[in-house]
């Protein structure tokens, strides 16, 4: 049982109520509950796969536009079974972009948290975690193919920087700020 469902259950028998039931509790991993709000979210921002975007993903500086860089594919296959990446990227750049600018965490500390829910919402697709992160790892290490010393590289003029910023990544910082209007 985690942590959760311990505090959960105290706080409510603390309250004079019941402890939840087993099929109350593992509401909030039902891929039903995942898929709409995976669907809420994808009303609310735009996805572009225009440009080059390192690690990835990224998101504007108004959060109303969820970044994907144009090579990384839109599918991966495990186990035999072919699924899509886009919702859990988005998932991923909404919940840090959402901390970060709600909360005033540290982009760290939301990326660890965005972590988490995407990793959430990757196994409750019945998706093997390592499968995915692998998948992502690497293609990680290939989006990092633009020549940072050329000035043929695009990136979008409003890609919020924080996420760059704070991993000190002065060469990158400098050449995403290129693509800023003056």
């Amino acid at each position: 049982m985690s942590i959760f469902r311990v505090l959960n259950d105290e706080a409510r028998m603390k309250d004079g109520l019941l402890p939840f039931a087993e099929s109350e509790r593992t509401w909030h991993l039902s891929s039903k509950m995942e898929d709409l709000s995976l669907k809420t979210i994808l009303k609310k921002v735009k996805i572009n796969r225009k440009y080059e975007i390192p690690y990835l993903a990224g998101y504007s500086e108004d959060g109303k536009t969820i970044y994907i860089d144009k090579d990384m594919p839109e599918k991966f296959e495990s186990k035999g079974k072919t699924f899509y990446t886009v919702q859990y990227l988005v998932l991923h750049e909404v919940v840090e972009k959402s901390l970060i600018d709600s909360y005033g965490l540290d982009y760290f500390t939301a990326h660890q948290i965005a972590y988490r829910a995407e990793m959430a919402a990757v196994e409750v697709d019945k998706i093997n975690w390592k499968d995915y992160d692998d998948f992502m790892k690497k293609w990680v290490k290939k989006i990092d193919h633009f020549d940072r010393n050329s000035k043929e590289n695009s990136f979008p003029y409003d890609l919020d920087l924080t996420p760059y910023v704070d991993e000190k990544d002065k060469q990158l910082i400098t050449k995403l700020k290129k693509a800023k209007p003056a």
